[in-house]
């Protein structure tokens, strides 16, 4: 199992297949991009599959969710799944993409295994989204999602950043789109992993804010806690139901007592909270020919060492180095 010294234990991996993406959103990276990771520098995909297969036998994972960067960049992705899919015991295998090239691999995707997908959509507007990611793409991405749900990658669940001034007049637009189209949509309050460093509290919009905002057209119910579980997000009925949508306020209502994930990088990297600012690196010791039980000892020791909570609040906090697009979401 890994575990902590405060009792959690970790069954969660998110597991980043690229730093790269076909995006530039604004609350992420410059508009030049980033310098990419070395090719030899990532792990291939016969490490990824023993890593996560190193997981899943001895660690106690039971879900594993592939993320980036784009992991739709990765010319692996579809064989990947496919081998995460035939591990015993079998995990729960999803998906966070931005959703563009999804239209013509969903398919592939869900035969391979996967069980469900997230994707990131922050407006309806297509000229906002040009302002939010500097790119022309809008479609391709609404593309994607129609493409998931006739695959059956369902549910279907769409991750929505607001931003003061930009899009966050769309809220309840948002909602009741997600809802007739039968998505589930999840608000995810801004967070301090932008490459620019350019983040602010000031200028972020509070899961307050957005729940005011549902609330001047939308009844919602608070879901009891108990149906939470780990999950990060907050979840609230929407008119009574069925449809459902989430906040996952991770600045102003962390979840960290409740957190089962652990992070595997690009790079090989463990990562035993996203707001980590240190990493243990598995990659070398793969490399050097390191058996099961060393690694996994490795990954035992990055996970007792895990904080009580992101600090986010503390006065002390200092932004990790590495952007999201590099640890992964």
């Amino acid at each position: 199992m890994l575990l902590d010294t405060f009792g959690r234990q970790a069954v969660d991996l998110r597991v980043s297949l690229t730093d790269r993406c076909n995006l530039r959103c604004t609350y992420c990276m410059p508009e030049q991009g980033l310098q990419w990771l070395a090719k030899p520098t990532l792990l291939s995909d016969e490490e990824i599959v023993r890593l996560v297969g190193l997981a899943v036998r001895e660690l106690g994972i039971r879900e594993v969710r592939f993320t980036g960067g784009e992991p739709l960049l990765r010319p692996g992705l579809v064989s990947i799944v496919a081998a995460c899919a035939e591990l015993e015991p079998r995990p729960e295998l999803s998906l966070t993409t931005n959703g563009i090239g999804l239209a013509r691999t969903a398919s592939a995707l869900e035969a391979a295994g996967l069980d469900r997908i997230n994707v990131s959509l922050d407006t309806l507007d297509a000229e906002t989204f040009h302002t939010l990611t500097r790119r022309q793409r809008h479609q391709d991405v609404l593309d994607g999602l129609a493409a998931a749900e006739a695959a059956g990658l369902t549910p279907v669940k769409i991750n929505t950043v607001l931003m003061r001034g930009v899009n966050d007049h769309e809220a309840a637009d948002l909602l009741a789109w997600s809802l007739d189209h039968g998505y589930q949509l999840r608000f995810i309050e801004q967070m301090p992993l932008d490459a620019q460093h350019g983040w602010s509290r000031d200028g972020m919009v509070t899961a307050t804010e957005i729940l005011e905002r549902l609330g001047e057209r939308f009844t919602l119910t608070p879901e009891p806690s108990a149906a939470r579980g780990a999950a990060p997000a907050e979840r609230w009925l929407v008119d009574g139901g069925p449809g459902t949508v989430g906040v996952i306020a991770s600045v102003t209502r962390p979840f960290c007592r409740a957190c089962d994930r652990t992070r595997l990088t690009a790079d090989g990297q463990v990562r035993n909270c996203l707001f980590a600012t240190g990493e243990t690196d598995l990659r070398t010791a793969l490399r050097a020919g390191a058996d099961d039980a060393e690694l996994a000892a490795l990954w035992r020791v990055a996970m007792w060492g895990k904080k009580a909570g992101a600090g986010i609040d503390d006065p002390e906090f200092h932004q990790p180095d590495r952007p999201m697009s590099a640890i992964g979401g």
